[in-house]
This record gives C-alpha cells, structure tokens and sequence, in this order.
C-alpha cells in the first residue's frame, strides 16, 4: 500500500501530531500511524480520523477508486 501523503498534509497543516489526531479520533497512535501509511483503514475508522481532522470520510475511498481506476490490465 502506499502512503496516503494527502492525509499527513492535512494533519501537518493543521499542526497536529499523529498522537494528537489520535486522541481527537479516539484510537491508538499506531493505529493512525498505520492509516497515514495505507494500512488497516476501515469505514468506522474513516469516520473518526475525518472528523478528527474535519473533511468528509468518503475521500478516503474515493482515492481508493481513482488509483483503481487508472490501472491497466495486464495484457496477456
């Protein structure tokens, strides 16, 4: 998975650590960690982080749509 850049920069420029948002979402900093590094997101979890962080939790899995989107298939 790669990391979800778009994420830390919306935690950097509200000048928030990982800890911070972690406890404004009520999960573990690890936790977050691991959602900064497109690991172990689920919709319960986006829900929290973006309210956390104040944007609408959809975008966590529209991106998801847009890389899957722009993928090609393998050619046979």
């Amino acid at each position: 998975m790669k990391p979800r850049t778009w994420l830390i920069e919306i935690r950097e420029s509200k000048g928030l650590t990982q800890h911070q948002v972690a406890l404004l979402a009520g999960i573990s900093r690890s936790a977050y960690s691991n959602i900064e590094r497109g690991k172990g997101l689920s919709v319960s979890l986006a829900k929290k982080v973006a309210k956390a962080l104040g944007f609408n939790w959809h975008i966590f899995f529209d991106e998801k749509c847009a890389e899957m989107k722009q993928k090609k298939p393998k050619s046979a």
